[in-house]
């Protein structure tokens, strides 16, 4: 076992979960480090933990596993940095707590260029003709349905339902911000944010 191994200190019993988080948030910022999602290893992960890759079959059964994970983990940033966005807009200012949620979802995807290709590479789950599509894509869409929803319960006008709108604005995002690595010479993040405005004031009546 190297140094770095015997060097991190032994979670106690029950704090399974911690080094679970530990194992995520390291594969995170190795992914920041990366040329994209296959140079993301077992060992590497290891390494950067400090612990034995044995350790990390332990809550994971395989690679792909893992990266399954770290998508759920980089979701759980984006939802805490979008629910944080929108607190932030007074209630009354229903369209502004929805501008909030699209520009947090623009600016975690074009500050983590590699993360968002792992978290939007299957888009979300089928499911179903009519049934509600499940998973952590869907639940940031649901964030913007219910935004929409709130902005027609204000009394402002859509052109089109919530569950429209929302699909909409997420697809107008979703397209610009995935030209960003390739455009970033010729247009910055402000620009890609007033395109996103743009589109998202077509949904209104």
């Amino acid at each position: 076992m190297s140094e770095e191994v015997q060097a991190r200190t032994r979670n106690r019993w029950g704090e399974g979960e911690r080094l679970r988080g530990e194992i995520l948030a390291a594969a995170s910022r190795l992914l920041s480090e990366l040329d994209g999602e296959d140079a993301l290893t077992i060992r590497g992960v290891a390494r950067a933990v400090g612990i034995a890759p044995a350790s990390i079959y332990q809550h994971f059964s395989d690679r792909a596993a893992l990266v399954t994970g770290l998508a759920e983990y980089e979701f759980g940033r984006l939802r805490v940095a979008m629910d944080a966005a929108e607190s932030r807009v007074p209630a009354r200012d229903a369209v502004g707590r929805v501008r909030a949620l699209l520009h947090t979802y623009c600016r975690f995807a074009m500050a983590n260029p590699g993360h968002y290709r792992l978290m939007t590479a299957n888009g979300p789950p089928r499911t179903e003709p009519g049934a509600r599509r499940v998973g952590p894509l869907a639940d940031v869409i649901g964030l913007l349905v219910d935004g929409f929803a709130r902005c027609a319960e204000a009394g402002i006008a859509l052109r089109v339902p919530a569950e429209r709108a929302a699909v909409i604005a997420f697809v107008g995002a979703h397209g610009r911000v995935a030209l960003f690595p390739n455009s970033a010479e010729h247009s910055g993040a402000d620009a890609v944010l007033a395109f996103v405005d743009e589109f998202f004031s077509l949904v209104f009546a």
